[in-house]
């Protein structure tokens, strides 16, 4: 059994069936995401409200890639622990066991995020379904001290396709799904909390660079550029690219 009182985080393994109690969490802080005040304003008040015992909606945190989504999740846990706030991940193989899971830590006096990254169905994918029985429950009600965090590329969480909308209309001024986007919105429509993430402009991205590069004496102009340069050759200008320069530019430049 976990002593939740010392543990913070918790990792699912479907093999061994249990929490794996995690040691060495991410020290990442919510000053250090820039470029995402408004969705760090909404996420953080959503989890306040969770925390204080007030009613907090699941959130799905949506978008571009290495904007920030995953790194915001593990923050709060920095931010809030100290409060009662836990972390438990689940793969998105392992959502068949979610309900063992909640079962095991509802009648906790701690407050429980259960978090999934990189969360995405496919067609004919059916391991949405004890996800849904979780965020809305069944015949019994989910548990006050659990919430579910995801982070996703796709809006819907499934994919979406043109002939989809085939059989769409539009009645009276409203607009009639088809059968099969109503069922692929009805997924997301579960999490009362959807936060939108951006591609980042240039400023942003080298804001974040030179957030990395906070003691760098030489010339920012020659940093930036080179910062650019990695960043054009890795086809995107996000928080994970201004990372990934850092590790490989002060290695070479210590």
């Amino acid at each position: 059994m976990i002593d939740w009182n010392t543990t913070y985080a918790a990792i699912w393994r479907q093999r061994q069936a249990f929490l794996r109690p995690v040691k060495q969490t991410d020290p990442i802080r919510l000053e250090q995401l820039l470029g995402i005040d408004l969705q760090k304003q909404q996420l953080l008040a959503n989890t306040e409200r969770f925390i204080s015992g007030l009613p907090a909606n699941n959130a799905l945190l949506w978008g571009a890639r290495g904007t920030g989504k995953s790194s915001l999740v593990k923050a709060l846990l920095n931010a809030y622990r100290d409060r009662g706030l836990r972390i438990i991940e689940v793969d998105k193989q392992d959502l068949l066991y979610l309900p063992e899971i909640v079962d095991e830590i509802r009648e906790l006096p701690q407050r429980f995020i259960i978090y999934c990254d990189d969360l995405s169905f496919d067609n004919g994918d059916t391991l949405y379904k004890p996800l849904k029985s979780v965020l809305e429950g069944s015949i019994e009600l989910p548990p006050d001290n659990v919430l579910f965090y995801a982070t996703s590329n796709r809006r819907h969480l499934l994919p979406e396709h043109m002939r989809d909308n085939l059989d769409t209309r539009l009645i009276d001024g409203e607009v009639h799904y088809s059968d099969t986007i109503e069922e692929k919105i009805s997924l997301s429509d579960r999490f009362g909390l959807r936060l939108a993430f951006y591609p980042q402009p240039t400023p942003t991205y080298l804001d974040i660079v030179d957030s990395y590069f906070a003691d760098f004496t030489g010339d920012r102009a020659v940093l930036h550029k080179a910062a650019l340069d990695f960043a054009h050759q890795n086809a995107a200008k996000n928080g994970r690219t201004a990372r990934q320069f850092f590790n490989a530019y002060a290695q070479n430049n210590a």
